[in-house]
């Protein structure tokens, strides 16, 4: 880590805010110029397409469904300015036999692709090799169908290339007088290309390249010379749309925050991008597929931005932004305090229940960090591991859904024979109540008709014991009902009960992501103040300071400063967050899991923190493998993999 200059934005409101809100609006907005008719800069043009690093690509496959069949070959050209960067081109084991009318179209045979590598080896090799370019197909509907196909089947995360296909575009500049249809053999014949296409990857992928030369030759005429334009070339902007591009003039060119405003003022949608100005140019040069969005788009007369430090600090803001605003053109997120945790309840005879938030009750006293509410400045607080009755309400979560959530209480309740009746009971139950059916089943020890006598006495000591085991598993160890999660499991299996038995495992999976995830927030909630740094590309630093699980500001050291300067600043005009009541962090739940995936990131340096970070030797985090086993059992149909 590298001094001079330092860039530091703080996340606070102003200098004297102490305390947080999640719908806290950040900073006054830099409005774009609502003047019409002003022509853009020349740097508003976007990126030359003599610039832009192509990668043609083109697969030999087993046949036509990418959910069924395999890639036999891959092959792929790259090229810059017409001139060509290098080539990749490889066989690939089918993981079957290939199919005899495919060898008679393309040449390869079982023999050829027996020893080939398998589709896990080669697709790595070929995302690398296209990293930060643009892809080119011709019909990449079905190239790049079956490549995201085997990047979900491989669980390789896919990039996100942007994608050109040259079969529509040459629909839109070969005329049907000039050509019988706009095959690659046709295409390739009428522009003359170098290479003859013979249904083999490298060769067809070579085609392509003098195919797309010439179509982009065909197009410089009409304007289309940038790569923002290519979408427009293929399906053309309404000209309503396309004169609303001045609205991005006035963003900024870095990371930031985008809101498009309807007449009236109201934001229609919130956006993020690494590069603002581009990003909102693109929705009034691009052709939008997306009725909805294009729906905003022509509603839109004005559009804000807030510029940010890191890519970070504007994911936040955006969800922060969504969440004060609600616009009705995001679907994501406008709700995030509603998603829900499953809560043990603070009560006499406790049960479990779905909630949207952590609160503190009257009573509630044990350690926070152990899934449940307290207050930590009590002097009459148990000892971290106290799980005895009264020892305060206890959670597990956030879950991303409460289908989820229901998934993981249920599981609980498969293993626990915890009442589930939703009333609150007295601690002795009054003369005449009745019981529900679960008393009588075995499921329950009917607390709530158990009396002032030694069978009562004990009806309340066999669900107490469930309780505790309730908040062990909520806690540091659910070893317990894990085993015992796993032995239904196991047991509906060998009865060939295998719905149930996936009913089962879903429910264990549920149940072990909320408990993974409460272990993480409870250590985000009672840390006062994370430092952390990444190193960026260009040599500079990224500095994060978060605060009970909340961002609290980011800042950038750029290249031969000192970025301990950086920090100590950034620190010192943070802004100030209130402890939250654990395992809530100070921060909708969503803006947590974004921090938290960011401290996963490769690269990423812990610089100080006022919390030791650490998971218990049984706890949730020692059932990860088991979790994953289970999610990719669902995935597969399997009930659970060896």
């Amino acid at each position: 880590m590298s001094v001079g200059r330092r860039t530091v934005t703080s996340m606070s409101t102003s200098a004297s805010h102490a305390t947080h809100h999640p719908g806290t609006r950040l900073r006054r907005p830099v409005v774009a110029p609502d003047a019409v008719g002003v022509q853009g800069s020349l740097d508003d043009l976007g990126t030359d397409l003599r610039d832009v690093t192509f990668v043609v690509v083109d697969l030999e496959t087993t046949g036509t469904a990418a959910s069924t069949d395999a890639i036999t070959e891959i092959g792929a050209v790259k090229v810059r300015g017409g001139e060509i960067l290098g080539e990749f081109q490889t066989l690939v084991n089918p993981g079957g036999p290939v199919p005899p009318q495919i060898t008679v179209l393309t040449g390869i045979t079982t023999a050829m692709v027996i020893d080939a590598p398998r589709i896990q080896s080669v697709l790595p090799s070929f995302l690398e090799f296209a990293r930060g370019s643009v892809l080119v197909a011709h019909n990449a509907r079905f190239d790049v169908g079956f490549l995201k196909a085997a990047a979900r089947a491989t669980d390789t995360p896919w990039p996100g290339f942007e994608v050109v296909d040259t079969v529509a575009l040459a629909r839109r500049v070969v005329p049907k007088d000039e050509v019988r249809n706009h095959r690659l053999g046709t295409l390739a014949a009428l522009f003359g290309a170098t290479t003859v296409p013979d249904h083999r990857a490298l060769s067809d992928a070579r085609a392509t390249v003098d195919v797309l030369h010439a179509l982009l030759g065909r197009l410089a005429p009409w304007g289309i010379t940038h790569l923002e334009d290519l979408a427009s070339a293929v399906d053309p902007v309404p000209p309503a749309v396309r004169a609303k591009r001045h609205l991005a003039d006035g963003t900024p060119r870095g990371p930031g925050v985008y809101m498009f405003h309807a007449p009236d003022g109201e934001v229609l949608y919130v956006g993020t991008s690494v590069d603002v100005r581009t990003r909102v140019r693109s929705y009034f040069t691009r052709a939008e597929t997306r009725r909805r969005m294009a729906e905003m788009v022509t509603i839109a007369e004005r559009v804000s931005a807030v510029p940010c430090a890191t890519r970070l600090e504007a994911q936040v803001r955006e969800l922060r932004l969504i969440a004060e605003h609600s616009p009705r053109y995001n679907r994501r997120s406008r709700f995030p305090e509603r998603m829900p945790w499953v809560r043990l309840t603070d009560e006499p005879h406790p049960r479990l229940s779905i909630v949207t938030q952590v609160v503190a009750e009257h009573d509630a006293g044990a350690s926070a960090g152990r899934g449940h509410a307290g207050d930590p400045a009590r002097p009459s607080e148990p000892a971290d591991d106290d799980v005895r009755i009264g020892a305060g309400a206890w959670h597990i979560g956030p879950f991303l859904s409460r289908r989820t959530a229901q998934a993981a209480l249920e599981g609980l309740q498969s293993v626990l024979d915890l009442r589930r009746c939703t009333r609150r009971l007295p601690l002795v139950a009054r003369t005449g109540a009745a019981a529900c059916p679960l008393l009588d089943l075995g499921r329950c020890a009917g607390p709530c008709v158990a009396g002032d006598d030694d069978a009562g006495r004990a009806a309340r000591a066999a669900h107490d014991a469930e309780v505790v085991g309730a908040r062990l598993a909520m806690g540091d160890d659910p070893s317990s009902v894990v085993e015992r999660a796993v032995a239904r499991i196991t047991r509906y299996a060998t009865e060939e009960r295998y719905e149930q038995a996936a009913v089962e495992r879903d429910r264990l999976a549920a149940l072990l992501d909320g408990s993974a995830r409460r272990e993480r927030f409870a250590q985000m909630s009672e840390c006062a103040e994370l430092v952390a740094a990444r190193a960026r590309d260009d040599g500079a630093w990224e500095i994060v300071v978060v605060r009970h699980g909340r961002l609290a500001t980011t800042a950038v050291a750029p290249v031969g400063t000192d970025p301990y300067l950086t920090i100590e600043a950034a620190a010192a005009t943070a802004e100030a967050v209130q402890p939250p009541v654990a395992p809530a962090t100070a921060a909708h739940p969503e803006e947590t899991l974004l921090l938290l995936d960011w401290l996963d990131s490769p690269g990423v340096r812990l610089v100080r923190t006022t919390h030791p970070f650490s998971c218990a030797v049984r706890g949730p985090g020692a059932y990860e493998a088991l979790a994953t086993q289970a999610r990719r059992a669902r995935a597969t149909g399997e009930v659970l993999p060896d």
